[in-house]
């Protein structure tokens, strides 16, 4: 990255949640205790689809990479994070670019894995019968594959902008984190065309992808009605409207983040709603995603006898 070499200052100040010592306190353990379930809970997922024979199905393979992506995403960020809840929490420019390429390939990479669940539950509830063929296991490696791949280039586009930027004297990003839209706002240039970059491609992203998988879930939906009066029926509504939530949760405050201008106002609400998307949702995925399964209640019950 060339432009990191003609910056004016070496490290970025990030100021983190809040600087009031009674509330770090709280904020650090509440937010330690949901990146410890976090791990726990998408590790136990990518072990239990890794070791068991019984969930080698689709679903189960897209599962697992989406814990994989979400152990991942909250590593990028959280420790970091609770750092400063401590210390005064320094990040060299070239660090807090990495940081802010990688975040954003995880989270790029989560919203497409996403839909891809969510056409894999369209798949498997409304063609039943030709669920194994169209989600062979080749088909799921490259929608995998082609999932990661867009992470990759889309985080390209914001980061490649910023390290091409001056920064100049403000040391201090208002996040937890190295985003893209607190560090331009440093920027000792305009920045017009880097807002311009980051509303076109998280936009382009995060509204395509919400899309498709409000797309599946409308056929879903569509779907159950018409067995509603049934068990079965009652069961996948059910179930579809948890994982719903999910995907509500982590697009919505994705697009209310990268949508708006890098105003005060606006960086005010994005750490806030960061907070969800990059310690709540990933904590609440494996949850969420298996808690109404037996195939996998079973499996943790065998995995404790042994």
């Amino acid at each position: 990255m060339e432009g990191l070499n003609n910056t004016l200052i070496n490290e970025f100040i990030l100021m983190g949640l809040t600087d009031r010592p009674g509330l770090q306190k709280f904020l650090f353990a509440f937010i330690f205790f949901f990146y410890l379930l976090d791990l726990c809970g998408n590790l136990l997922i990518v072990f239990l689809v890794t070791k068991n024979p019984s969930l080698q199905s689709p679903m189960y393979f897209l599962l697992a990479n989406l814990s994989f992506v979400d152990i991942l995403f909250s590593s990028v960020t959280v420790p970091k994070m609770m750092v400063g809840f401590f210390k005064k929490n320094t990040i060299s420019v070239k660090s807090c670019i990495t940081q802010m390429y990688f975040s954003h390939v995880l989270g790029g990479t989560e919203g497409v894995l996403l839909a891809v669940m969510g056409y894999d539950r369209y798949v498997a509830i409304c063609h039943p019968l030709q669920y194994i063929t169209i989600m062979g296991r080749s088909t799921c490696i490259q929608l995998v594959s082609a999932s990661w791949l867009t992470g990759f280039t889309y985080s390209l586009v914001n980061t490649i902008m910023t390290s091409k930027l001056p920064f100049c004297n403000n040391q201090r990003v208002k996040h937890f984190f190295c985003d893209v839209k607190p560090v331009i706002k440093l920027a000792c240039k305009d920045i017009h065309l880097n807002e311009i970059a980051v509303t076109t491609a998280s936009g382009f992203i995060s509204t395509s992808t919400f899309l498709l998988t409000m797309l599946s879930y409308l056929y879903i939906i569509s779907h159950v009605l018409k067995i509603r009066y049934s068990k079965g029926g009652s069961k996948i509504f059910s179930t579809c409207s948890s994982h719903l939530a999910l995907v509500i949760l982590f697009y919505g405050t994705a697009m209310c983040t990268y949508l708006g201008s890098a105003s005060e106002t606006s960086l005010e609400k994005d750490r806030i709603a960061a907070i969800l998307f990059t310690v709540i949702t990933p904590t609440l995925n494996p949850i969420i995603y298996t808690l109404r399964n037996s195939e996998v209640r079973n499996s943790i019950r065998k995995l404790i006898k042994r």
